[in-house]
């Protein structure tokens, strides 16, 4: 088998082909980089005979129909895919050869409607339904997104041999492909958990999509050629759960607070600021919220830090439902240059269990 990664940085691009077969498939292209890729095919004497896009790229402009106009090749994507410019669609189950290498279709849905992983006979390309080891995978808070549907996905991995190499859309930080089995045991998303106890831990790690993504979506929606067509910042691990964030910042340790602790700083003369970075709805939802409060949801936290200058020398405390958001909050806090900053830990789940005053109207 030719198998080969062609890009400079994050976002994975594969050449397939069999030996002593001119007919190649190129998975998950990337329109910045199509005549790198026409250039290669005419230097090694390839024919390019198919472009897959493992689902709608939200953090890149496929090279999907530069390639089909240039080319000739077949497109392929998902039959679900809204792109109008593919040429054939695939769906669950189906299998079909480049050269000798016999490839079969899965549907692994959660990142996107349309995501597929590529079955190989000893290795998977997995899109962004998996990454590799802590990068865990894809966020699910684009359009399209379902937690829920990417844990069924990552249960049809799971079944997969643990020989299998994992080969997924993006890396970030210079991870190496390995196996299924090894990935069992380091990736976070694969760790076990019953379906709504994943949902409740993805909901806790998403900061909402940035608005450059939902941009860049739409212009693979609609087909489009010009490298420019949407504004990508460079060097951004967008793709992944906690990717928009601004570097360095998960770097910051936080410190926890409990909730026995946080109510007895609340009974003093100094009451610490106390900050909910959950979405509007979650307030008057089964956990309430403390009484109190100032609201800003995670995902626009970072673009809202001058409202909180205030406050910048004063206790903190950021508060969600479980702890994850807080964390990641304390942590855009910290480096923006807040040094008074705690993260609820257990957030209102352990507020509430510890029986301390909880109100339902916002």
């Amino acid at each position: 088998m030719i198998f080969r990664q062609l890009n400079p940085h994050a976002c994975r691009t594969y050449l397939v082909g069999a030996r002593g077969s001119s007919g190649i498939v190129l998975i998950d292209p990337v329109l910045e980089h199509v005549a790198e890729y026409l250039e290669l095919l005419d230097r090694d004497q390839l024919r390019l005979s198919q472009v897959i896009d493992t689902h709608t790229h939200a953090d890149h402009i496929s090279g999907g129909a530069a390639l089909s106009d240039q080319t000739g090749c077949e497109y392929l994507m998902h039959t679900s895919a809204p792109s109008q410019c593919v040429t054939s669609r695939l769906t669950d189950g189906f299998e079909f050869k480049i050269g000798s290498i016999p490839i079969k279709v899965m549907d692994t849905p959660g990142h996107s409607k349309d995501s597929i992983s590529l079955i190989f006979p000893d290795r998977i390309l997995t899109g962004d339904v998996l990454f590799l080891d802590d990068g865990g995978a894809g966020r699910d808070d684009l359009p399209g997104g379902d937690p829920g549907e990417h844990w069924d996905s990552l249960q049809r991995i799971l079944g997969l041999p643990d020989h299998f190499v994992v080969y997924p859309a993006h890396d970030y930080r210079d991870r190496q492909p390995s196996s299924l089995g090894e990935q069992k045991k380091y990736n976070p998303h694969l760790k076990a958990q019953t379906k709504s106890e994943y949902v409740e831990y993805v909901d806790e790690l998403m900061l909402g999509p940035a608005d450059w993504m939902k941009d860049v979506v739409q212009a693979n929606y609609a087909c489009a050629r010009d490298p420019n067509a949407a504004w990508i910042p460079l060097d951004v691990a967008a793709c992944e759960v906690k990717g928009t964030l601004d570097q360095g910042v998960n770097g910051q340790q936080v410190e926890e607070i409990s909730a026995e602790e946080l109510k007895r700083r609340l009974d003093g003369d100094r009451a610490p600021v106390l900050l909910d970075v959950r979405e509007s709805k979650e307030l008057h939802g089964e956990w309430g919220h403390l009484l109190g409060i100032e609201h800003l949801p995670i995902g626009a936290l970072s673009g809202h830090l001058p409202d909180l200058e205030r406050h910048k020398d004063k206790q903190i405390v950021t508060i969600c439902r479980t702890g994850g958001r807080s964390h990641t909050a304390a942590q855009i806090l910290m480096q923006a240059g807040f040094d008074q900053v705690y993260s609820l830990g257990g957030g209102m789940r352990a507020w509430k269990r510890a029986g301390y005053p909880i109100d339902y109207k916002w």
